[in-house]
């Protein structure tokens, strides 16, 4: 049997009641669709920072603990599909960029964000986890944005078991030379190689979501995506908000690109 994922590409912003009511309509759209895993981008409640080099401390997301009532509405909207969803999060001093992912029963994992831009280390403090978890739609690893960048997040939990990883994403077109077209931005092609090679690399299945839309100084690809274990992509948004929508027998095709070459099988750690 298939699982019948969903990959978001939307926009969401500093007003935490306009976020809470379109992520409402997400969820109502995947749930139409039948949809079982819905992948929402990272920031969806409250937006992301507004600028990379400089971020304005007065124009910071809204910091939300795990037992925030806005966060319990998620939990609840979620009912029997399996949702991840990128916040800001608050813990004592410090901040964290995370995601979680819910069912109505509660939090099922959660991920700190490990690898930081430079901008969002004068904001957020890092994680120091990479970790699968099982979900009514498999086993999940999640990683976030940046993460996706260094081939050991995605290999980290493809040896823990993940069998599908969701990667919620803030990635922007390029800061430094903007493309005139998005689809020929240098931070577009990077995007979709980092999600096909990931999955190819680890012979899993890939949920990339992404925002869309501006905020301050940033604009943001879009362009979220299913990718098969193979690096094939199989539905995909482009650069407008949707939803990008597929049904994958996970184990089949896993089973399927694994029957010759098998990357985790065959990995030599000792000389590396």
């Amino acid at each position: 049997m298939g699982l019948k994922i969903g990959a978001v590409a939307a926009g969401f912003t500093r007003d935490l009641e306009f976020d809470l009511s379109r992520v409402e309509a997400l969820i109502r759209h995947g749930r139409r669709e039948e949809v079982q895993l819905l992948v929402l981008p990272d920031a969806v409640l409250g937006g992301y920072l507004d600028d990379l080099s400089s971020p304005a401390l007065d124009d910071l997301p809204p910091a939300l603990t795990l037992d925030d009532p806005l966060i319990a509405k998620v939990i609840a909207m979620a009912g029997e599909m399996v949702v991840c969803f990128g916040f800001c999060e608050a813990d004592d001093s410090k901040r964290y960029n995370t995601a979680l992912c819910v069912t109505g029963d509660g939090i099922l994992g959660r991920h700190r964000k490990v690898h930081q831009p430079p901008g969002e280390r004068t904001i957020f403090a890092a994680g120091n986890e990479f970790a699968g978890f099982d979900t009514p739609a498999g086993r999940i690893g999640m990683m976030i944005d940046y993460d996706k960048t260094f081939p050991e997040a995605a290999r980290a939990l493809a040896v823990d078991g993940a069998d599908l990883i969701a990667c919620l994403c803030a990635w922007p077109t390029s800061i430094t030379n903007r493309a005139a077209r998005m689809n020929e931005d240098r931070q577009s092609r990077l995007f979709d190689l980092y999600d096909r090679s990931r999955a190819a690399e680890n012979q899993v299945v890939l949920v990339s979501s992404n925002l869309t839309g501006s905020i301050g100084g940033l604009r943001f690809l879009g362009q979220s995506k299913v990718v098969g274990p193979g690096g094939d992509i199989v539905a995909r948004t482009w650069s407008k908000a949707g939803i990008a929508i597929a049904e994958v027998d996970v184990r089949a095709e896993i089973d399927t690109a694994r029957r010759v070459l098998h990357h985790l099988d065959e990995r030599r750690p000792e000389v590396y």
